[in-house]
């Protein structure tokens, strides 16, 4: 399990047999870690295609992943199954590392792509009257994030000691313990008006012209009745400046 060379050879054979299995009629499969069907007797003969019952109604089926290191292998996987790619916010995100490497990748596998085009980037967002209110209300939420993700390395740019500082009461600000408005600058965390997020997502839009997928979320830890609240105000302030014309 240490083992991380072994565990993504392991996962893209699986990922292999998996897709042989949406797409294929039937399928057969040999690998350094599966033989499929297994060759034993089966009824008397030996099994030569597997079938998947009850198959996918559409195909090929539509496959998103996670993008976190952008790591040309990984990348080159994700194109040559024709895997979507899920980013994250944050500077990563915001330096078009993932993004660049996604459309490179696809190039190398003789496909055009427009950049951000078969991706989408994931936002944490809250709305508020004022920006100011925003980020008043949004702050006790991203430190119950930092507290949650910190420890297990989902919060980018925390030094061993910032970490140990946000698992103590108070302290953080002298620890330099980022703030939501770093991750704000970042664009991985939203605070505004509506109105600021339709400029946001306008600059997205505008920055990346393949791009047709938008992940909107609330942190982890909002109440129930702040996110439906939230995501009310979102479709009726913000979505409507990205519903495509009528004919």
């Amino acid at each position: 399990m240490l083992n991380q060379e072994a565990n993504r050879e392991l996962f893209e054979e699986q990922v292999e047999i998996i897709f042989k299995a949406f797409n294929e009629e039937s399928f057969s499969h040999q690998g350094k870690h599966y033989t499929l069907p297994p060759r034993v007797p089966y009824r008397g003969y030996e099994l030569e295609k597997l079938t998947l019952v009850p198959r996918p109604i559409h195909r090929p089926v539509e496959c998103w992943q996670p993008i976190v290191s952008a790591n040309p292998r990984g990348l080159d996987f994700m194109v040559r199954h024709g895997i979507k790619g899920a980013v994250g916010g944050g500077a990563a995100t915001m330096q078009a590392g993932p993004i660049t490497g996604y459309r490179e990748a696809a190039a190398r596998a003789g496909k055009e792509l427009a950049l951000g085009e078969d991706l989408q980037l994931g936002l944490h967002f809250h709305l508020g009257k004022t920006r100011e209110q925003a980020i008043r209300e949004i702050t006790p939420i991203y430190e119950e994030h930092v507290k949650m993700f910190a420890p297990r390395g989902f919060v980018p740019g925390l030094t061993a000691d910032q970490i140990a500082a946000v698992a103590r009461r108070g302290g953080w600000a002298a620890a330099g313990v980022p703030t939501v408005e770093h991750y704000m600058d970042l664009g991985s965390w939203f605070a505004g008006t509506p109105g600021q997020l339709v400029d946001r997502l306008k600059g997205f839009e505008e920055r990346y012209p393949g791009m047709q997928h938008i992940s909107l979320s609330n942190p982890i830890g909002t109440p129930e009745a702040v996110m439906l609240e939230q995501f009310q105000w979102l479709a009726e302030e913000v979505m409507p400046a990205f519903k495509a014309p009528r004919r």
